[in-house]
């Protein structure tokens, strides 16, 4: 085989390795989508289906929820799917054993399916307040002006 034809298939290998793109991982993304009809099911899906890298579009009506998978970012089929001109928002909803206080005002949505609440940040939660602090010092053992009845 020569030095040029060793130097012709390390050139060949490295041309190669330059042509090939990273591949975008297989992403789920739900979005929740106000439909009415079959209609408008059939324009969403039609619509996220020509979406480049969407593999399948999964549309229930019952739930107003489109699952969409495929090589896709999340901005892009969002995007996409208000093009629609239909109240789109991401899926926010997410099974309650999943969230640490499920029935907080801001979780707990009449419309949710069931066994599921609205997603919410973790500052949600039920916090302490300066109030307990003097109460826990007024009845200290430490505390010589403490309440008699300790």
């Amino acid at each position: 085989m020569g030095v040029a034809g060793t130097l012709e298939y390390f050139s060949d290998l490295l041309s190669n390795v330059k042509r090939r793109k990273k591949k975008k991982q297989m992403q789920t993304v739900a979005l929740k989508v106000r439909m009415d009809c079959e209609g408008c099911e059939r324009k969403v899906k039609g619509v996220l289906s020509g979406v480049k890298g969407v593999k399948s579009v999964v549309v229930d009506m019952k739930q107003q929820k489109v699952t969409v998978t495929g090589n896709v970012e999340p901005k892009k089929v969002l995007k996409a799917a208000q093009s629609t001109k239909k109240k789109v928002e991401m899926w926010p909803y997410v099974p309650y054993t999943l969230v640490a206080h499920p029935y907080v005002s801001q979780a707990y949505d009449k419309k949710a399916p069931p066994n599921h609440v609205r997603a919410v940040p973790v500052t949600a939660t039920i916090s302490e307040t300066t109030m307990d602090d003097n109460y826990t010092n007024m009845f200290s053992d430490e505390n010589p002006n403490a309440c008699s009845i300790m």
